[in-house]
């Protein structure tokens, strides 16, 4: 890749980070029944009838096989005081789950036990997006919590603070 390439993919990745977003583990079974879980800020709502939502995955990603495989798979919306396991879904070549309370949920997905929010979803589509592909999940369950959600942005995580009225 030429400076140029560089320096463009580095401006758009700038310009990206003003955009804050919420912070997400999804979580599934691989074929040998293996769980697999990863952290994502690519997560958002598409639509209410069908119930629907959408992440994207690197190709570039270890898990990507494992994903684009998934009939069925879990979307956590951490909590504002979870940056430790957003941190520890990101880290690669570890086990993620190791001394992590799960519970198996549609699919047999692992469910993490403390979430702000949590959509368990069949897998409904996927497409190409560039060096990613959109995965769409038809939501199954919700599940809230009460609390605060985990935000990045600018490269770092936020918490949100709201406005005064």
């Amino acid at each position: 890749m030429t400076e140029t390439a560089n320096n463009r993919i580095n401006d758009l990745r700038r310009a990206f980070s003003h955009f804050a977003t919420g912070v997400t583990v999804v979580t599934m079974l691989d074929s040998a029944g293996e769980r697999v879980g990863m952290t994502a800020n690519s997560f958002s709502s598409l639509s209410l009838d069908p119930p629907l939502v959408l992440w994207s995955l690197a190709k570039s990603s270890t898990n990507y096989s494992a994903f684009c495989s998934a009939q069925h798979f879990a979307v956590h919306v951490l909590d504002a005081t979870q940056s430790l396991l957003a941190k520890r879904f990101a880290t690669k070549e570890i086990d993620r789950f190791c001394e992590l309370e799960t519970r198996s949920g549609h699919g047999e997905v692992p469910l993490l036990s403390l979430f702000h929010a949590c959509f368990e979803c069949e897998t409904y589509a996927r497409y190409e997006g560039g060096d990613h592909t959109i995965i769409v999940g038809r939501v199954l369950g919700t599940t809230e919590c009460p609390g605060e959600p985990l935000l990045f942005y600018r490269g770092k995580f936020s918490v949100a603070k709201p406005l005064e009225s």
